[in-house]
């Protein structure tokens, strides 16, 4: 998977950078769309850092990984059972709401998704 500690392909140096973030309080819960083939890697750092987390299948070579708060992720759990696309409008602006998205942006989305669903 990596061939040297020092090299680190651009996807695992984001998603360090999110968990750096997350360790200085600048997030409270991250999803990080990642290659599967990283998987492993990424929930070992996530355990040795005792961070909460939540892997869902996005599609046949991605996940869905959540982690941050413990709170966070037990409403994840509840929240996001099935595949992203799926929720409701009201679940999809509240994950975007939990994920410290731009809430006016989350307000026009969610508008689009109503309009859309009548």
């Amino acid at each position: 998977m990596i061939s040297s500690p020092n090299i680190l392909p651009a996807d695992l140096k984001v998603f360090l950078n999110h968990v750096y973030e997350y360790k200085k309080g600048v997030r409270r819960m991250v999803l990080y769309t990642v290659n599967r083939k990283y998987e492993a890697f990424a929930t070992a750092r996530l355990r040795n850092q005792h961070i909460d987390f939540l892997v869902q299948p996005a599609s046949d070579t991605s996940i869905n990984l959540f982690f941050g708060r413990p709170e966070c992720i037990r409403a994840i759990r509840f929240l996001a059972d099935r595949p992203l696309n799926l929720l409701s409008p009201e679940e999809d602006f509240i994950l975007g709401a939990m994920l410290g998205y731009d809430i006016c942006a989350q307000c026009e989305r969610y508008c689009k998704r109503k309009k859309a669903s009548c």
